[in-house]
């Protein structure tokens, strides 16, 4: 959990990264007043003890509206939930403020900032924990209710997005989200190869760097635990070795194809056996390879998938294997025309 913090802090560290968070997933209007151009890094020179201690991850401001208004927004990262988060995020404003005090930031006008709370949040479960203060402190009425305190976090639950919406983005954040949410090296690979294109400039280096540690420190370990990860510099190393690896895979596969093959002709007979024994092997294992990359891609395979599988002939299941890392579901695979002759 402390490395994937620790990564999100390095990636959101670049302004790239927090403004295609704000333009792409924080659908409100106040978002088009913002100086995007503004956007400015908290110093930790004024930052104290006490907040660094409680809250370190990540603070941003940004001019906001006519007056120039310093918004700020406080990027808080979770891998598990939080049911207090809500007190958590209030804490972290009330030392914000103080620290803006002290320090002497708050301009002419002596007016505390608005502050934007944004919890980013990539755990299993969906999160449940109420995104409001006032969910959490009993209700009264009266004059009463008017001492109650009032705070509300954006809640970001990576999990939520689904890939068919994720996927059309030119989105930082939508990319990261989508690597978050892979499951084998294909999809890594898929989305890694737009992060190529996107991050070619020479002036986007620190970013790529910064995408390409987390890749190696972060994402890789979780999805590919039976492998050692090379240090790498660039994305382009990151996208060699998986495909490097993917190639390892089919070669694997066809070397347990052709052995399990040759043991079940053995059994059956030279005369015809080992024909028929080898053709037989390697429809088995190549639709045992097929069946488990797909689950791996699309999740769980309906009896009809599963049919499809069983009837389909050597050649048909080599065909749909060489196709699985472009397909985009088992409709998509199987829907492809055979080419002709």
């Amino acid at each position: 959990m402390e490395d994937h913090d620790t990564g999100c802090r390095l990636l959101f560290s670049h302004p790239e990264m927090v403004r295609d968070l704000l333009t792409g997933f924080v659908p409100e209007s106040w978002v088009a007043e913002l100086d995007l151009d503004t956007l400015e890094k908290v110093s930790g020179s004024y930052v104290t003890d006490d907040l660094r201690s409680r809250c370190d991850d990540v603070i941003w401001r940004v001019r906001w509206g006519e007056e120039w208004i310093y918004l700020y927004l406080l990027l808080e990262f979770q891998s598990t939930v939080d049911p207090y988060m809500a007190v958590r995020i209030m804490a972290y404003v009330a030392l914000l403020y103080q620290d803006l005090i002290r320090a002497g930031q708050l301009g002419e006008t002596g007016y505390l900032p608005p502050v934007v709370p944004v919890v980013l949040y990539n755990g299993r479960p969906r999160w449940q924990a109420p995104t409001d203060i006032q969910a959490l402190i009993f209700p009264v009425t009266g004059e009463l209710a008017r001492y109650q305190p009032r705070l509300h976090y954006l809640l970001l639950d990576e999990g939520r997005f689904e890939e068919q919406a994720l996927a059309p983005l030119q989105n930082l954040v939508a990319a990261l989200f989508r690597l978050e949410n892979s499951r084998d090296a294909a999809a890594i690979q898929q989305v890694l190869r737009h992060l190529i294109d996107w991050l070619h400039a020479p002036q986007q280096a620190g970013l790529r760097r910064s995408f390409t540690e987390w890749l190696r420190r972060v994402l890789l370990p979780s999805r590919l635990p039976d492998i050692t990860i090379p240090a790498m510099q660039e994305l382009q190393e990151v996208d060699d070795m998986l495909a490097e690896r993917v190639k390892e895979w089919y070669a694997e596969y066809e070397r347990k194809g052709l052995q399990a093959g040759m043991e079940k002709g053995l059994e059956k007979g030279l005369e015809e056996g080992l024909e028929k024994g080898l053709e037989k092997g390697r429809s088995d294992e190549a639709r045992r390879i097929l069946s488990r990359l797909m689950t791996r891609r699309f999740n769980e395979l309906s009896p009809a998938v599963e049919a499809r599988l069983e009837a389909a002939s050597l050649e048909q299941l080599e065909l749909w294997v060489d196709r699985i890392l472009d397909a985009s579901s088992p409709e998509d695979l199987f829907g492809q025309a055979p080419p002709a002759g």
